[in-house]
């Protein structure tokens, strides 16, 4: 880092990071300003920006969501979200706590089969009127959703984008994230549930005379336009074995999600107008900005700095390796965005285990998913699954302050951590020995 460039990327990205906790400049501004800067001090450049794989807008995330987020926006239509809503609050009998911990399991275990971002896009509508119904805070839930999401995702090689990375990088396959990553995620979600009855106990109030109105509801009653839901459910299927298809296909989720939007309104009567305007685009400029920023600190190698020196710290010590690196990845993905981060990790992850012989169990691949899947519930920015609740509680005058979410968000991320680096002791070391 001789280079001022790197210097003064790492002013724009601290400074930009500052304002966005701090909460005085929209967020949206303060990304698209601190990219603007990066462009203008040199740091990285159009191209780079645009155009690169490594450094540049990860077109793949923002098409996916505006593919997805134009799907929900049909489904929104048809009432769908009003039955689920319905259906979930009287399976649990109105009790708030039970409510919050059914939807946490049901984010989880969707975001296992899906990808984190898209459960929360489907799941959030639902939380909403869920809370509306029952006269409940809405931050909480859609908080402990979030949590879920990434916990969820790390589960599996399709659940949150850097197992992809991961995967594809040490040639792991979708049954090894299965065997090695699943059981322990079944633990930190069940502990996800216990944290959240804790942390959130002062929401969990019972509005008697609204969970009887609500349990005399018919759910079927809800849905406006049948034709409608069983279009946009077949596409919604279609596009889900898209996801679940794409080792055989080899189409990107962003390319599925919008063959599905375009395929929906052609062939409903949604208005193309009506359904773009559902589309969070400030999130999606939100991400666009951040990306820029992040690949400020790639193209100046500050990045590359902070992983060398990381990878310098393990040595060939692999139990020591292992466990600094899950809890390093935590912290650095819980500031910078885990894609960036995990595609900068990986080939020094790689050099790593063959200096180290090649571990039969991959468990160092294992600790870099584990960190930077974990890390992200840390901050309200640490992955994409955060910023797009917070994108759709604004949307619907809820709004989520930055400290709001990650107060707990630092809680969650430390008990799931530490559980971590003891499953990774105990499975792959203390047990072996």
């Amino acid at each position: 880092m001789n280079d001022w460039h790197s210097w003064a990327a790492v002013v724009v990205f601290v400074g930009a990071y500052a304002l966005i906790i701090s909460e005085k400049i929209h967020r949206v501004a303060v990304a698209l300003g601190g990219a603007g800067l990066m462009l203008a001090i040199g740091a990285t450049d159009d191209v780079s920006a645009f155009y690169s794989r490594d450094s540049g807008i990860d077109w793949n995330v923002i098409f996916l969501l505006m593919g997805m987020m134009m799907i929900v926006g049909v489904l929104k239509k048809t009432g769908m979200f009003e039955y689920l809503a319905i259906w979930s609050v009287k399976k649990a009998h109105a009790r708030p706590f039970r409510v919050m911990a059914m939807l946490v399991v049901i984010t989880a275990v969707a975001s296992a089969l899906l990808d984190n971002v898209t459960t929360v896009l489907l799941i959030a509508p639902v939380t909403l009127l869920v809370c509306e119904r029952l006269a409940l805070p809405a931050a909480p839930f859609l908080i402990a959703e979030v949590f879920a999401a990434n916990i969820g995702g790390t589960a599996t090689l399709v659940g949150d984008p850097p197992n992809i990375i991961i995967a594809s990088r040490a040639g792991l396959t979708f049954n090894d994230f299965l065997v090695h990553l699943a059981p322990l995620a079944v633990i930190l979600v069940a502990v996800l549930v216990a944290l959240c009855r804790v942390m959130f106990r002062t929401s969990f109030v019972y509005a008697e005379q609204r969970a009887l109105e609500i349990m005399a509801l018919e759910e079927r009653e809800a849905i406006k336009d049948p034709r409608l839901l069983v279009q946009g459910l077949i596409v919604l299927a279609l596009v889900v074995a898209g996801f679940v298809l794409h080792p055989v296909l080899h189409y990107e989720p962003s390319i599925v999600a919008l063959l599905g939007a375009g395929l929906l309104i052609a062939v409903s009567s949604a208005e193309t107008g009506e359904v773009l305007s559902e589309v969070e685009w400030p999130t999606l400029a939100f991400f666009a900005g951040l990306f820029i920023m992040i690949g400020g600190l790639i193209d100046t190698g500050v990045i590359d700095e902070v992983s060398k020196a990381l990878a310098d710290a393990i040595g060939t010590n692999e139990l020591g390796g292992s466990l600094t690196l899950l809890g390093a990845s935590a912290v650095l993905s819980g500031i910078v965005d885990n894609i960036p981060y995990v595609a900068t990790m990986a080939p020094i992850t790689s050099d790593l285990v063959h200096n180290m012989g090649g571990s039969s169990d991959h468990v160092m691949w294992w600790a870099l998913a584990l960190g930077a899947d974990l890390g992200g519930n840390a901050t309200a920015i640490g992955a994409s699954a955060n910023v797009v609740v917070l994108g759709i509680a604004e949307r619907n005058r809820q709004p989520i302050t930055f400290w709001q979410f990650t107060k707990y968000g630092l809680i969650v991320t430390a008990v799931t951590v530490a559980i971590s680096l003891a499953y990774i002791w105990l499975r792959y070391f203390a047990l072996t020995g």
